[in-house]
């Protein structure tokens, strides 16, 4: 091996896809690595399923709008056509899952989208989107990521159509929304309505379907920053200062959240307080089910609430229950019939859709569920609560050790404690990472990052004592790990 070849960054992939830091692993050198194993993996693809007179494969490109993100898309876009595939790129910035949608709706073999989603600033990425409109499966990441290195990158010219052609899909993503979405009801509602897509490519997408109406809706944060305005682009509590706060100065009904590539949804009620996903997932569980009169499984990850549980169960719809992770509530859509499906931090998958996270439609369909009850977001919480009892989520993040993170979750599992704080520990769950889980069904789960020094502890719990102690108990028991 040359001495230069000694040097390369190793590219390892995550669940969707490649990320790093800019300018350090993340550059156009490693970028086109990346592309070109993409580009190998289609090619190897085509050759197994290969036809008399066979159509080179299609490739859609698009990007959100971190530093260089254009940039890197054209380049990404130039390596795969450099290996013969027909590339589509979009001309500007769109949410994820208009790329994604636009993959299946071009009938294309793949696509690519540049973006590091919710990570800081200083990240980029190279998502891998499938030909049914999701993300990569963990199969498909790993064979792209050991074609890396292959074969050096082949790097060409865009033929002219390869900047044309992505009109009709975003105008077709446009119209499953508003087919989806009860657009005439929701216009009508005479409230005030904030979005905030965080600086990210969600830009002014929930406003434009909002238009028109006695509805009244704005839009912050919506010009494009690729420092995100200081934050990291989550639509989490400790990042949605100004969309709280704009909420209670204009006495809006609802304030609707995206993150950095508009794929995960975020809220906050007419309090200005955020909404937690173990709020927002179980109320659209129940708009789908009682007023749409939809049916189907439901998929609750690990970390996800009690209620979506206990709702399933009072509606007689199957319950499964993954690791934590959209991969899982992606790979059970597309073999089941899922009415929903999400994760703690914000993706959600509903029926009648792509498989896949949708951050636009999930505003517009919580936004649904609110006007269509005609109560505020805090008082359907409220109900819901009387009905089903109350829960309580948080999370915190501790940062350790990784092989010290990995030993108490270790040691929690196989030898568990009695009590945490004065509470008995009923049963012990091991799915992904060790549960903890309580006589009122209450929980405490520890996973252990294995790429990151961080400990997670997320609390859910009958009332907001409970949790905090349950929180405030096991982040002592990681300082003494």
């Amino acid at each position: 091996m040359s001495p230069r070849a000694a040097q390369k960054t190793t590219i390892r992939f995550g669940t969707d896809g490649w990320r790093a830091l800019i300018a350090h692993e993340f550059t156009f050198a490693n970028l086109e690595r990346v592309a070109q194993a993409y580009a190998d993996y289609l090619r190897q693809q085509q050759g197994q399923h290969k036809t008399e007179r066979a159509a080179p494969p299609l490739v859609v490109v698009g990007y959100d709008r971190r530093f260089l993100s254009e940039q890197f898309a054209e380049r990404a876009a130039e390596v795969l056509a450099g290996n013969g595939l027909s590339v589509r790129l979009f001309g500007r910035d769109v949410p994820t899952p208009v790329v994604s949608w636009a993959v299946r709706d071009t009938g294309a073999a793949g696509g690519v989208v540049i973006t590091a989603s919710h990570n800081p600033a200083e990240f980029n990425g190279f998502k891998i989107k499938a030909p049914w409109g999701g993300s990569a499966t963990p199969d498909m990441t790993v064979e792209v990521e050991t074609l890396v290195d292959a074969r050096p990158p082949q790097r060409g010219s865009l033929a002219p159509e390869a900047r044309d052609g992505l009109d009709a899909s975003v105008e077709s993503y446009r119209a499953q929304i508003a087919s989806y979405i009860d657009l005439e009801r929701v216009r009508a509602a005479a409230a005030r309505v904030v979005a905030d897509p965080m600086h990210g490519s969600g830009g002014r997408w929930v406003e434009s379907f909002l238009q028109g109406g006695a509805l009244a809706v704005e839009t912050i944060r919506a010009e494009r920053d690729p420092r995100f305005g200081g934050v990291n682009p989550e639509p989490i509590d400790r990042n949605l200062a100004p969309l709280k706060a704009r909420v209670r100065e204009a006495g809006a009904l609802v304030g609707l959240a995206t993150d950095g590539d508009a794929d995960r949804v975020g809220a906050v009620n007419e309090l200005g307080e955020t909404m937690t996903m173990h709020e927002v997932v179980p109320l659209v569980l129940l708009h789908l089910v009682r007023r749409r009169k939809m049916t189907g499984g439901v998929v609750r990850t690990f970390s996800q609430s009690v209620l979506t549980k206990r709702i399933a169960a009072a509606h007689g719809l199957k319950l499964h229950e993954t690791p934590i992770g959209f991969k899982y509530v992606a790979d059970l859509m597309l073999r089941e019939n899922i009415l929903i499906g999400a994760e703690e931090s914000g993706g959600v998958g509903v029926q009648g859709h792509i498989p896949e996270r949708d951050g636009i439609l999930n505003s517009l369909l919580l936004l649904e569920a609110v006007v269509s009850a005609g109560r505020p977001p805090s008082e359907l919480v409220k109900e819901m609560h009387r009905e089903f009892g109350a829960f309580y989520y948080d999370r915190r993040d501790v940062h350790i050790e990784v092989a010290r993170g990995m030993n108490l979750v270790r040691q929690l599992a196989a030898r568990p404690p009695a009590h945490v704080a004065e509470y008995l520990v009923k049963d012990v769950e091991r799915l992904d990472g060790t549960k903890l889980v309580f006589e009122d069904e209450s929980w405490l789960l520890f996973r252990q990052s294995g790429t990151e020094p961080v400990l997670r502890i997320y609390a859910e719990a009958t009332s907001v004592e409970k949790r905090d102690a349950l929180l405030e108990h096991g982040a002592a028991l990681a300082a003494g790990a």
